[in-house]
């Protein structure tokens, strides 16, 4: 029998459960399958209820890691197999090499040098990166990582030469005795791709609500500053489109919960950043739940903000300007337009990380992907595994699925 706990998922939700059981005494494994913890949250430029920056939060749960000697992290690793039951489970993990020493020194000056590129999945392909990267400024571990794939002929040479690089070094497994399992693997965006009719990955200005913010992110690719992917150009006149691929019986079912507030921020952004500019929303119904009511009535209360009840049903680019073209029905007015933007933002849905993919723990999900069950087992779902949710009820879903799995060793 074990009184540890794994945490499967390093993001705000896993990263809350380990802190919390590790802090009253179990020793607790996080298995994160990118190369830094953080997930999500990393990559937006602030999030609610304080709209501070993502290091604001982050920082702080990082130090309470280094500072506890009970959590133990893996990064670019993956569970493989779990054996047994409640309160006795053997866990193998495959951990991926990082090619670089352990507290090496900062590689920046190497990283820079290189001349391979690869595109930048955290920049959601806005960007291209560098072969030996850190994907933030604050990423923790603060240890850059080698891809290996992006590497030209000079830059293998280079960074051979490199006593803080280990070309040769090799991935490995380990196994991990546990008696209870937090599932917190997280969301990710919807396939923007699928929405065609949106213009989505096809028309350059036509962006979705996670790329906005890694625009507007002081690291992103453009250090905070909102431009037009085509051109550089500020916008001035912008859209947001609501319930891109959620409600809709070809796409999402469902309401992904956030998608409302994300953008009302994301019009602040805008607004802040560009005192002329006018921005639209176009929306079905405003979902605001809450205490984030105040904050939309703040938003409505800006004139250059105007929220329209009413469906757009396609987006189309002007090839000579690389406008975006909206074609949208006001539901109020009862009329149906063409209007002209600089740039259109998707507020694309949240879908659970787990749809479409098998993972090696028997639980059962539900047609969308969440996880549905499994406390019988010991195995507690948290975060956006579990449903859509903001970063603070992410937080308080990983604080409950830590008491339950307390529960679960504890009465072992």
């Amino acid at each position: 029998m074990s009184n540890s706990i794994l945490v499967v998922g390093g993001g705000f939700s896993g990263l809350t459960a380990a802190l919390e059981a590790a802090e009253v005494g179990y020793e607790v494994f996080i298995v994160e399958k990118t190369p830094f913890l953080g997930g999500r949250v990393m990559q937006l430029s602030k999030y609610f209820p304080k709209l501070c920056p993502p290091s604001c939060g982050l920082e702080i749960q990082y130090q309470r890691i280094r500072n506890n000697p009970k959590i133990k992290f893996f990064t670019q690793a993956s569970v493989k197999s779990v054996k047994g039951e409640a309160g006795n489970y053997t866990v193998k993990v495959a951990i991926e090499p990082r090619h670089t020493a352990p507290y090496s020194a900062d590689l920046g000056l190497l990283a820079s040098s290189l001349e391979g590129e690869t595109t930048s999945d955290f920049d959601f392909g806005l960007a291209k990166r560098k072969p030996l990267y850190l994907s933030a400024p604050f990423a923790f571990p603060n240890r850059f990582v080698l891809d290996k794939e992006a590497l030209t002929k000079a830059d293998e040479l280079k960074v051979g030469r490199s006593a803080a690089v280990d070309m040769n070094e090799s991935g490995r497994e380990i196994e991990l005795e546990v008696g209870s399992i937090v599932l917190a693997t997280g969301w990710k965006p919807y396939d923007v791709t699928r929405l065609s009719n949106l213009g989505a990955g096809q028309i350059p200005n036509c962006v979705t609500n996670m790329q906005l913010e890694r625009l507007a992110a002081a690291g992103g690719p453009t250090d905070g500053s909102i431009k037009r992917p085509s051109d550089g150009k500020a916008p001035k006149k912008v859209a947001f489109v609501q319930c891109a691929g959620s409600r809709d019986q070809s796409h999402l079912n469902y309401c992904s919960y956030i998608c409302c507030m994300a953008s009302l921020k994301q019009a602040t952004y805008v607004r802040e950043q560009f005192p002329d500019a006018e921005v639209t929303i176009y929306y079905i119904d405003l979902r605001t739940p809450g205490r984030y009511d105040k904050f939309m009535r703040k938003v409505r209360a800006d004139e250059k903000i105007k929220l329209v009840k009413g469906k757009v049903a396609g987006v189309e680019e002007d090839a000579a300007s690389g406008d975006v073209i909206v074609e949208v029905e006001d539901a109020v007015k009862g009329e149906k337009k063409k209007v002209r933007y600089d740039m259109v933002v998707l507020a694309t849905g949240m879908q659970p990380t787990l749809a479409g993919e098998k993972l090696p723990i028997d639980v059962p999900v539900d047609e969308d992907g969440f996880i549905i069950g499994g406390e019988e087992k010991g195995i507690f779902a948290a975060g956006c595994a579990k449903k859509p949710l903001d970063v603070m009820r992410s937080a308080q879903s990983g604080t409950s699925a830590a008491l339950q799995a307390i529960q679960t060793v504890k009465g072992r």
